[in-house]
C-alpha cells in the first residue's frame, strides 16, 4: 500500500506558508521529509503530525455472511416455482442493496425434492427464512402438497 507524498511547493500551498518556511521546518527536524534526487517529498501523516491533526485511518467496516441451505421435501415443480418466486421477491425487495441477498432455488423432480441456497447479511436471511417457515407453516394453498421440513 502506498501512501501519499507531497512536494515542498504542495505542503506549502496547503498550510499558506512559504516554500523556504517549509524548507526550514525541514533542515530543523521539525517536518520529517524524504529526500529523492534533488527535491524533497513529504509523508502525508508526516504533514498531519506537523499539523496536530490524527492520522486518517482508513475506514474499517466489519461485515458478516452467513450461508443457509434450506431442503423441503415433497414439493412438485408447480409448488417448487410458487415457493422460488416468493423468496426471490422477498430477497430482492426490501434489503439494503449494497448488499443483497443472494438466492438460488434447485428442484429435483424424481425426489419431489426443493433446496434454496440463501448467502447474505445475517438479519436479512434470518428476516426471509422467517418468512419461509412461517409460509411453510401456514395454512395456505400456496404449496399444494403437505410439506415437511428435513
Amino acid at each position: 500500500m502506498t501512501e501519499e507524498m507531497y512536494s515542498v511547493e504542495q505542503v506549502a500551498d496547503r498550510l499558506n506558508l512559504h516554500v523556504r518556511t517549509v524548507r526550514g521546518y525541514i533542515r530543523s527536524g521539525r517536518l520529517r521529509a524524504v529526500r529523492i534526487g534533488k527535491q524533497y517529498r513529504i509523508a502525508a501523516r508526516d504533514l498531519d503530525a506537523l499539523t496536530g491533526q490524527a492520522p486518517t485511518a482508513p475506514s474499517v467496516t466489519r461485515q458478516a455472511e452467513v450461508s443457509s441451505i434450506v431442503q423441503i421435501d415433497g414439493v412438485d415443480r408447480a409448488a417448487a416455482d410458487r415457493l422460488g418466486t416468493l423468496v426471490l421477491t422477498s430477497a430482492n425487495t426490501a434489503h439494503d442493496q449494497a448488499h443483497p441477498l443472494r438466492v438460488q432455488t434447485v428442484h429435483d423432480e424424481e425426489r419431489h425434492r426443493m433446496k434454496i441456497i440463501i448467502l447474505g447479511d445475517p438479519a436479512a436471511t434470518a428476516e426471509l427464512l422467517h418468512l419461509l417457515d412461517a409460509v411453510l407453516n401456514a395454512d395456505n394453498d400456496l404449496l399444494d402438497r403437505e410439506v415437511r421440513h428435513v
